[in-house]
């Protein structure tokens, strides 16, 4: 199962907490190429068959390819200023 970092979970609620995104809103993830590209959005909940992790008061949709290739992986983000960077590390960072 793909773990979360605390950065990564802050980045989500800072993408959440807007007022113009519905409560129960998360992060999406779907995988929709040969080459691994994943690709990350806000949703407003999950699609029919999404695994959903619920971390930190934030959540996490995962179309069943995607979750397939985090498994066993971390998700880590970067925030700055006006963006958020998200990357996936082979391993569980440990909140870094």
């Amino acid at each position: 199962m793909l773990t979360l970092t605390d950065t990564a979970v802050e980045a989500i609620r800072i993408l959440t907490d807007k007022p113009d995104v519905p409560p129960d809103s998360g992060l999406r993830i779907v995988h929709h190429d040969s080459a691994g590209g994943l690709e990350l959005s806000i949703a407003p909940g999950p699609d029919a068959g999404d695994e959903v992790i619920e971390t930190g008061g934030v959540r996490v949709f995962l179309q069943t390819t995607a979750a397939e290739m985090l498994g066993g992986r971390a998700l880590n983000a970067e925030i700055a200023e006006d963006d958020v960077i998200f990357r996936v590390a082979s391993a569980p960072e440990n909140g870094r």
